[in-house]
Formats: C-alpha cells, structure tokens, sequence
C-alpha cells in the first residue's frame, strides 16, 4: 500500500460530518468541517506555541539543531497525516490528534513529570496525557462562551484514549493503567462527559500514536547523532540497520557519516511508515470494521507495526535508552531539571504569593488538593526557559543545565 497516495474516506474513517459534536453546542463553520476546526484551534492554542521552548531530549539552549516539543510535534502531524491518506481516514482529525498530543508536557520533558508527579503524589500525580486533556477543556482561555477549546467528542477521545483503553467495561483500570489507574484527571473530566474509556479510540487516534513512535525514534538518533552520544557505525548493533547501513555504504561509498546519519533516518521511517500502513491494511482485511464503531468496539488496535517492526522499534528503544537517555550528560542535565521543578512547586506551595495574581486567586477560598493542582497547571505551562528564569528569580543558585 502506499502512503503517498490519497485515498477517499473509507467506511471506517471518522466522518466530520457524523461527529458526536461538542460539549457545548456552537454553530457549523461554512468553511471548515468540524475536525479541521479543532486542528485550527489547537494550532492557535497558547499550549501549542509553549512547545517551542519544551525539552524533547535536550534542553533548548544546549543548541539550536536539536528536537523541542514543538519540532517533534509537527514531525508527528506529517507522519501521521501521511499514513491517514494511504489508511482513508480523516487527515484533519489526525492532525488534530498528532498536534495535540504534547500540550500537557512539563517543561524538561520526562524529567519535569517525574518531579510534577511526586510534587502530586498525595492529590492525583500528575500525567501528561491527561494534562492534555486539562488544557484543551479548561486552561486554555481564549473565547467568550468556555473555558479550552470546546473540540469535538473525536478530538477529546483520542487526546485521551490513543494508546487504548484505559478501563474495562465495568470501570477497572486495565493495561498500564492497572497498577495506579486511571490519572485523575480523566476521571474527573468524564464524571461529566463520557469517553467511553473501556474502548479503543478511532483509527485517526491509533495512526497519531504509532506516528508519534516512529517520529521519536527516528528523530531521536538524529539528535543523538549530531550531539556525538554514538556513531552511525555503533547503531549496526541493531540488524535493520545495520542492513540499511550497507545499502546506503554501497550507494553512496564516499558519502560523509553526517549525510549517511541523515540519510539513515529517512530510510528508516520510510521503513517504519510503510510497514504499519502494510500491517494495517492486513488487520483491516481480516476485521472488516464497516464503521467507526466497529473500530472502537474491536478486541485489539488496528493500526500497529509488523512483527518485524515491532522487533525494530523494540531494539531501537533499548538502544537508545541505554546510549542516549542514561548517557551521563543527559542524565546530570535532567536530575538537575527535576530538582529545579520539584524547588518551584514547595516554594509556590510555601509562599502562594509568588505565583502571578492571576494563578494566585482562590487561595483560602479551595481545599488543599485544588492548590496544589493549580501550582502543578502553572509549572506544566511552563517553558524550560521560564522555569529556569522563574527559579533564578525566587532563589540564590539555579542550575546551569549543560
């Protein structure tokens, strides 16, 4: 199947024009369908414009080549816009759902959710996918008639449910969500508008999540690359690309390893996209959902890597963890973000009186739980250079994070 060609709304595709709408009822635009009003929402949302001064990997000011938040997102909405066409599915809601996927990270990537989810250990933790949810439904204030941005039921569910169910039919928490259930605050959103949490979400959430899993690995080399934490030699270790490798060595023989880098991550997402449109197109063949909700009712996802693949993705993972992610300049700069997340949120909660007037309101008029989490809303806004600005601002000594 290719990916480069556009295809018609399958049966199975999300249809705008039978979208479960909005919480709160608005008129149809004349212009747009209901999907690509939620993708220009997000695309006008503050959250979004933050995710240029968020950590991917590297904090934004140890150089200018490296992935943000924002950078990664919008490698994400090509990816997945390009396996929605060869899929026939919606390419506005899978935009929207690959934009969106990121607005709830902290600043400081990764690190910045460990110290928020420990500074909220006792009122919920804190979880990205659902901080996600809380910008698009009550931070993000921009128009008259609501707080957020008011998406469509589709847009709401797959933010939230893109990785697959989070509870069973009867409310339990299943998958990776047994351990410590569902982040509270999903659960509180849905006491009052049901996402249907017990089923997977449509085709265009399960293309924006694998496309966010083949853009980070992909991208990640890329930036392990440039900053020098391996060589394009030392990733032979995994067999893929090790046979990439020898194809473009035998193509291009006097090429430079910075080219032959470049040029190893374009075959390999080349290879990662055609393989799940591949394997897709199989497991649609075999299901023969004739609607969207024979999508979300169906016993697995739809949309995932071939077996092959998947052995691919497994070992880059691995590799990259252990080359890129525990490297010690990698792990020094994020044990020093965490400490300055978890110095904000016990400063903020000891003197409220730092916070802006405008995040400050309330106090003594809510209960413990509710401060708390409105210090944890103003940290996850937060730009890696704010934090750090902020933290020079209320103390002595900030880390430099180099």
């Amino acid at each position: 199947m290719s990916v480069g060609m556009a295809a018609p709304l399958k049966p199975y595709g999300s249809d705008p024009a039978l979208s479960r709408g909005r919480l709160i009822e608005e008129p149809a635009s004349r212009t747009r369908s209901a999907f690509r009003r939620d993708c220009d929402r997000v695309i006008h949302s503050t959250a979004f414009r933050r995710l240029k001064h968020k950590t991917q990997v590297f904090v934004f000011h140890e150089g200018d080549h490296y992935r943000t938040r924002l950078t990664h997102t919008l490698e994400v909405a090509q990816i997945a816009r390009a396996l929605a066409r060869s899929l026939g599915l919606d390419e506005d809601l899978t935009e929207t759902l690959a934009l969106a996927h990121d607005l709830g990270h902290p600043p400081f990537g990764h690190a910045g959710e460990r110290a928020l989810d420990e500074c909220l250990k006792d009122h919920g933790g804190f979880d990205h996918n659902a901080q996600s949810l809380r910008v698009v439904t009550l931070l993000e204030r921009r128009y008259p008639q609501f707080n957020g941005l008011n998406l469509t039921w589709e847009s709401l569910e797959g933010i939230v449910k893109h990785n697959g169910p989070m509870t069973d039919r009867a409310g339990n928490a299943v998958g990776r969500y047994r351990a410590h259930g569902v982040p509270a605050g999903i659960t509180e959103y849905t006491r009052g508008h049901d996402l249907e949490l017990w089923s997977y979400a449509s085709l265009e959430a399960q293309v924006a999540a694998i496309a966010d899993d083949i853009a980070y690995n992909a991208h990640d080399i890329d930036d392990g690359l440039r900053a020098a934490l391996f060589s394009v030699d030392d990733l032979n270790v995994i067999p893929k690309i090790a046979e990439i490798n020898i194809g473009i060595v035998r193509r291009y023989p006097a090429l430079d390893d910075a080219r032959r880098g470049a040029e190893l991550v374009r075959e390999l997402i080349s290879y990662l996209i055609n393989s799940v449109a591949m394997e897709a197109g199989r497991r649609l063949n075999t299901a023969k959902p004739n609607s969207v909700d024979d999508v979300r009712k169906h016993h697995d996802t739809l949309v995932a890597f071939s077996a092959d693949a998947a052995e691919v993705e497994t070992t880059i993972k691995a590799f990259l963890k252990q080359r890129m992610y525990r490297h010690t300049r990698v792990m020094n700069v994020m044990n020093d973000a965490e400490s300055l997340v978890r110095d904000l949120f016990a400063r903020y909660h000891a003197s409220p009186r730092d916070l802006p007037a405008d995040w400050s309101a309330g106090e003594g008029d809510d209960d413990e739980t509710s401060r708390a989490r409105r210090i944890g809303d103003f940290i996850a806004g937060m730009t890696d250079r704010y934090a750090i600005v902020e933290h020079a601002r209320l103390f002595d000594s900030t880390p430099e994070l180099r």
